[in-house]
């Protein structure tokens, strides 16, 4: 079975949260109510440093997925 690539997360202990699960390397779990990212992986040093540019691009991926899918639940 193949995950999609971003899935929604929903906790009653926290009602204000967004949160969007990125399911590919690198994993991470990012709350878009207050943008701050939990990731899933262990890095290396030369890890982080590849990570650094390309973690900004994933964010606004995964904000773009809430986008698409919210404006979906009025369709």
């Amino acid at each position: 079975m193949e995950l999609p690539k971003f899935i929604l997360g929903d906790n009653t202990d926290y009602p204000n949260a967004i949160y969007v699960i990125h399911t590919d390397y690198p994993r991470f779990i990012i709350n878009l109510e207050d943008d701050e990212v939990e990731w899933l992986e262990e890095f290396s040093k030369e890890d982080e440093k590849e990570l650094e540019s390309e973690a900004e691009n994933l964010i606004e991926a995964a904000t773009a997925f809430y986008d698409r899918e919210v404006s979906r639940y009025g369709e």
